[in-house]
């Protein structure tokens, strides 16, 4: 993970770190579902009335968390935006919600334990929150770390929270792309016996991040040599009916 570049190059522009402010996720999931709530209410059809396996009023039946690459801006990144795209797509008749992790993706990768801790309580919020919704979590180059981190695998990064124990089952797929983790020759599937079966990792030809490699620009043409399609396919047929 050391020396990954602090800028993210993306059609010829630069992308760099920047400080992000603490956001307040948990204020601003409990007001969308708050709302959401309210006015299912006002139509006679409230939390109250939702029979067995139906999701709370407000909740997805399926949420992508993600976690963004070192020195893109806050949001879902260039590989989480069209990978929730491609999920939505994947389950048709489903609603898919999406949840950027919350860290600043720092070019020293230390920021990787908080994301992973924001990554973990955010899940454990939402599971609260909302009984049935499944989740599919993953994450891009540093964001590939974050998650590596919140299912629990050691000596990876900074320290940060792991998704609870009861709660594991609750993520239906793990979906990374151009994870550190290659580094020290080891996968998901090595390193987590919870979340292995579960787990689907991308890492290109030559990319310098997960293999190796000494082309930069392959760990960038993930969102363009069609592993986002191929990510997305592999989540749905986890997600259970």
């Amino acid at each position: 993970m050391i020396g990954i570049s602090a800028a993210v190059v993306v059609a010829g522009a630069i992308v760099t770190p920047q400080a992000f402010a603490a956001t307040n996720t948990r204020g601003s999931f409990l007001d969308r579902l708050r709302n959401a709530r309210a006015a299912a209410g006002a139509s006679g059809n409230g939390a109250g009335g939702n029979g067995a396996g139906q999701n709370a009023a407000g909740c997805s039946d399926v949420e992508l968390v993600f976690a963004r690459g070192t020195g893109e801006p806050q949001g879902l990144g260039i590989v989480g935006q069209p990978l929730a795209r491609a999920l939505a797509t994947e389950l048709p008749g489903r609603t898919v919600g999406s949840f950027a992790v919350v860290y600043a993706a720092a070019s020293n990768q230390a920021s990787a334990g908080p994301g992973a801790t924001n990554m973990s309580q955010h899940i454990t919020q939402v599971a609260q929150a909302c009984p049935n919704t499944q989740f599919v979590i993953g994450g891009y180059s540093q964001g590939a770390t974050v998650t590596d981190i919140a299912m629990g695998i050691k000596g990876v990064g900074t320290a940060g929270q792991a998704i609870p124990a009861d709660l594991t089952g609750r993520v239906a797929a793990v979906v990374v792309y151009g994870n550190p983790l290659g580094l020290q020759r080891k996968t998901i599937a090595q390193a987590s016996a919870t979340f292995g079966a579960r787990a689907k990792e991308f890492c290109n030809t030559g990319d310098p991040v997960c293999g190796n490699g000494n082309n930069f620009a392959a760990h960038l043409a993930y969102p363009r040599n069609g592993t986002v399609g191929q990510g997305a396919q592999f989540a749905a047929g986890k997600v259970g009916g």
